[in-house]
């Protein structure tokens, strides 16, 4: 396995991460978790990643009782939790947003439900533009203070919000966040290659990407309809299903695919070696519902080699989509 540093933090995390968004509670249970998890920490995988709102509470749950089963030294892990979305089907005031007391009280409940005493890392789900960010950064500061968090980062936030941030932790001499998770594959370029170049040169953010696949349209699995049990299938999730079955995208795929062929390596691996590539990429969140998924996913390391100048160079020309980058 290969670790890298969280930004400017002292931090290593894997390169390659789990997470549970979508497959814990819905796609799989506790014996399956337990085996993937099992895997990806005997494979030198050491970053587990959750949220309040995965499953309402139910990730977590599950991910706490793997961990207690388990019984891994708490010093060779990272665990993280989001805060923002809440967990109750239907959420009263105060139940959601970044306001003191959510982000206080989510996190008590989120110790809870996985079992820990404190979380490693800690995000804001989503900016909340009704909460001053003054108020925001005091809380996860103390949080820090008190023990409960080590790091605390944002998840889907512009680049200007992170440097505002940043500017009131500065003003008021506080812990400001050091890790983004953001979307990000060969399909959703912009926040990663351009939006965040002045955040990753000013204050060095660590990212945690998630959906490097592309919720598995980049394994190529959807060119021929829809798998059993596959997440753009499922109920709840058509939203994905219409953000990547689009006949642009589905062309491009066909082209990727091909070029995979000819380097002799599988699809899904190339697209999560492509996202380890870009030197601001800490860790890439792996999602599975199956031991062969996983064990599949993370021989990405082994091609990350094979990805010279030429064939990125490629790789741009078939997708088209490389953000401009004014340096003038």
């Amino acid at each position: 396995m290969l670790y890298r540093r969280m930004g400017r933090t002292g931090l290593q995390l894997s390169a390659l991460s789990f997470g549970s968004w979508v497959s814990f509670h819905k796609q799989i249970g506790d014996s399956m978790a337990d085996e993937l998890m099992g895997l990806a920490y005997d494979q030198g995988i050491n970053f587990f990643d959750n949220a309040e709102g995965y499953a309402l509470g139910e990730s977590e749950k599950m991910m706490g009782r793997v961990l207690k089963a388990k019984g891994w030294d708490r010093s060779s892990y990272v665990l993280s939790s989001k805060v923002f979305f809440g967990w109750r089907e239907h959420n009263k005031p105060n139940q959601t947003g970044l306001s003191r007391k959510h982000i206080v009280e989510a996190c008590h409940e989120a110790l809870g439900r996985l079992q820990t005493d404190y979380l490693d890392l800690y995000f804001c789900h989503r900016p909340d533009p009704n909460v001053p960010i003054e108020e925001v950064v005091w809380t996860m500061h103390h949080l820090i203070q008190q023990g409960k968090i080590l790091y605390w980062g944002t998840s889907m936030w512009s680049g200007a919000e992170i440097m505002e941030a940043h500017r009131v932790a500065q003003q008021y001499r506080l812990i400001g966040p050091v890790v983004e998770q953001p979307q990000y594959n060969m399909f959703e370029r912009l926040k990663m290659e351009q939006d965040y170049l002045p955040v990753f040169r000013n204050v060095g953010m660590g990212t945690t990407i998630w959906s490097p696949l592309a919720a598995g349209f980049l394994t190529g699995k959807y060119l021929d309809g829809f798998p059993a049990g596959s997440r753009l299938g499922m109920e709840g999730f058509e939203w994905l299903k219409d953000r990547w079955l689009q006949e642009d995208k589905i062309s491009k795929l066909k082209q990727l695919h091909k070029l995979a062929a000819e380097m002799g390596v599988s699809m899904g691996n190339l697209a999560i070696a492509w996202t380890l590539r870009n030197p601001y990429t800490t860790t890439a969140i792996l999602g599975a519902t199956k031991k062969e998924q996983l064990t599949e996913n993370l021989r990405s390391l082994e091609i990350l080699p094979l990805l010279t100048d030429p064939i990125c160079a490629q790789i741009d020309e078939i997708l088209g989509n490389k953000p401009f980058l004014n340096l003038a």
